[in-house]
């Protein structure tokens, strides 16, 4: 039903200079009044007079301030209708209110002409006057944001904008907590050789929440995985001076030492077995995000915020969306391979990020992490050479006689004699996907044997080509696939890739990050068992310096 029409009441807040004063004035004139200072009707006429107003309005006025004795009662009415007056008929109300929920507040989100179109259809066919556009927007803006939110966007959407927000991680000390996020970055790379585009790379980063500190970070040109995860992480943990002499950069990176929380959000990489084993080893908690709530990890989300909003500077940009984006060419205007954005990134960020005053820090991220760890003991891991191999994936295999197999692929070695002498057994083997020429049985003890290649005239794969030449062996029709038959498959693939390498953004794009992966990865680093650094039993320990030196997703 319509409210009666009536001038609007103005508010303490509400009301202009020249009302709130006369509302003062009022005041002073009625209070007495009200409070029974004076009295009679002789005193109603008098203050009427000075009011300017009628003897019964007066009266009115002296009611209301009684009920309610503040000056804003006594402020002069607004002209307009009241709030909620409606000057629609009852019958085109009722049709107006009924078509909003049946076509307007829906998943569909239809436009506002699209409602109006059938109200005024509904309209003419009842043989009543349709509203206007107008009145039909002031109908559905009356109703209460959320509601609106909730019916056409749903209940996930309201919560996300109307939910009450609580503070994230509050930590009071460096390395308490960390965070780890994956974005894929804002700009296409280019082929070092042909300099044409190879696409979108990664970004994976590890801050420290307590001084926003970049602890770690990783490029890639494949989607985020366990084993990048334990690449960034050990990155984060681990000293870089050796990784950044590899990239001539002379800047400081002095975050180090194993964190006390990581918080990540719920994907497939931070549930994965190695990560999780990972971190149990080294005495590190895991905080997950609740689903599908990007607001708990507000601190990395801002950082790489942050930094997409700077990479949007440079040339070959893709910009945050189409919008932003326009007619601006981003493939045609790529000029920067992957090494050379690489390295720009990371000076952006030892350069002005780390050196730039923080607002919620007060301070620079580069002070607070200074003035964190004074007279502070950071944990470091018990064997920093092993710490990428505690984060490796893994799968558990038979030590046989002949060696171990996995993905197909027999590996042997002399270190694993005195395991077959024990009895074999299941052993944990893991594996760097970037490079599948060797693997690595975990022992007993936590040292690990590196396994070779039974037959050392197989080429270093990574997991990927592995895992593709695979597929196509089976779409071919063969029901089982061999060792000799997947090698064989993987050279046909990187034949065909080097045809297409001048033709194929894709091809491109495999065969760098073939050539960032065969030789960089773990197996490749590893000292031989011929050099002289095993023990009695073939067990092998990773070179702690500059282990990490030159060490890139595959």
């Amino acid at each position: 039903m319509a409210a009666p029409a009536c001038l609007a009441q103005q508010t303490l807040h509400s009301a202009s200079d020249e009302h709130w004063a006369e509302a003062v004035r009022r005041e002073g004139i009625i209070r007495p009044l009200a409070e029974g200072q004076v009295a009679g009707r002789g005193a109603v006429r008098a203050a009427a007079r000075q009011l300017g107003l009628s003897v019964p309005r007066t009266y009115r006025l002296l009611r209301e301030f009684r009920t309610r004795p503040v000056t804003d009662a006594l402020l002069p009415r607004r002209s307009g209708p009241a709030r909620g007056f409606r000057r629609l008929a009852s019958a085109i109300d009722l049709k107006v209110e009924a078509a909003i929920d049946a076509v307007y507040m829906v998943p569909e989100r239809p436009t506002l002409k699209r409602l109006f179109s059938r109200v005024r259809d509904e309209c003419r066919a009842a043989g009543i006057k349709p509203p206007s556009l107008t009145a039909l927007r002031a109908r559905v803006t009356a109703r209460s944001l959320r509601e609106r939110i909730k019916a056409r966007d749903g209940a996930g959407a309201a919560g996300d904008r109307f939910r009450q927000v609580k503070p994230g991680p509050q930590p009071q000390r460096s390395l308490q907590v960390v965070q780890i996020d994956h974005t894929p970055v804002d700009i296409m790379l280019v082929d070092d050789v042909t300099r044409a585009c190879i696409g979108r790379p990664w970004l994976t980063l590890v801050l420290d929440v307590h001084t926003r500190m970049v602890a770690g970070l990783m490029l890639s040109l494949d989607a985020p995985s366990a084993a990048g995860t334990a690449l960034a992480i050990t990155q984060a943990v681990l000293p870089k001076a050796g990784w950044l002499a590899d990239r001539g950069i002379n800047h400081a990176w002095p975050t180090q030492g194993l964190p006390e929380v990581i918080h990540v959000d719920n994907g497939a990489d931070f549930h994965s077995r190695a990560f999780e084993r990972g971190c149990q080893q080294h005495g590190i908690q895991i905080e997950y995000r609740p689903p599908a709530t990007p607001r708990f990890g507000g601190h990395i989300e801002r950082l790489m915020g942050t930094l997409m909003g700077r990479v949007q500077a440079l040339p070959g940009t893709t910009f945050s969306n189409v919008a932003d984006r326009g007619d601006y060419a981003s493939e045609a205007r790529a000029v920067l391979t992957f090494r050379e954005f690489e390295r720009i990134l990371v000076l952006e960020v030892l350069g002005p990020y780390h050196n730039e005053v923080h607002a919620a820090l007060g301070r620079t991220p580069a002070a607070a992490w200074q003035e964190g760890v004074a007279g502070l003991a950071m944990r470091q891991p018990a064997d920093p050479a092993g710490l990428l191999l505690d984060f490796l994936p893994f799968e558990e295999r038979m030590v046989r006689r002949d060696g171990i197999r996995l993905f197909n692929v027999l590996y042997q070695d002399g270190g694993l004699a005195h395991l077959v002498d024990a009895g074999g057994g299941r052993r944990r083997v893991k594996y760097d996907p970037r490079d599948l020429s060797a693997v690595f049985v975990e022992l007993a003890t936590g040292d690990h044997v590196q396994v070779p290649y039974a037959d050392l005239r197989r080429p270093a794969v990574t997991l990927w080509e592995h895992r593709l030449a695979t597929k196509r062996l089976h779409e071919k029709g063969r029901r089982t696939v061999d060792e000799h038959a997947i090698f064989a498959a993987v050279e046909e693939q990187r034949r065909v890739l080097a045809e297409a390498y001048g033709r194929s953004k894709a091809a491109r794009r495999a065969v760098v990050r073939g050539s960032l992966a065969v030789g960089g990865g773990l197996a490749a680093r590893a000292p031989a068992a011929a050099d002289g650094d095993d023990d009695a039993n073939g067990q092998v320990r990773m070179p702690a310096e500059g282990a990490l030196s030159g060490v890139e997703f595959w």
